[in-house]
């Protein structure tokens, strides 16, 4: 069984897994769909690794939206008919910045 701080690194490499493919730029992204997939199954990753963790782990890091993390992998899991691509795209420049610093601070904590 994975330990949180494992899943945590997990949810770094789901991060510079999606940064390797986004510097290609909106067009890019938009035209291709092989790069949409890698980084849909890496927003799936993050979300499994956030829904994995113990809810006290989510306590102690109360900055990180866990909630709509675990619910946006449910989307995509599950109801992936509803994927708006342009949704996805503001998340990759707006709220992937922020949770990969939020990461990376607890991962120098540790």
């Amino acid at each position: 069984m994975r330990s949180d701080l494992e899943r945590i690194r997990d949810i770094q490499e789901a991060i510079n897994n999606i940064e390797k493919y986004a510097i290609q730029g909106k067009a890019e992204f938009f035209a291709n769909e092989l790069i949409q997939s890698w980084i849909l199954l890496q927003l799936q990753i993050i979300g499994e690794a956030a829904r994995s963790m113990a809810a006290a782990t989510h306590k102690q890091y109360p900055k990180i939206i866990w909630r709509d993390i675990i619910d946006f992998r449910n989307l995509l899991v599950h109801e992936y008919f509803r994927v708006d691509l342009k949704i996805i795209w503001q998340i990759i420049e707006q709220e992937i910045p922020i949770l990969k610093k939020q990461i990376n601070l607890i991962l120098k904590e540790e």
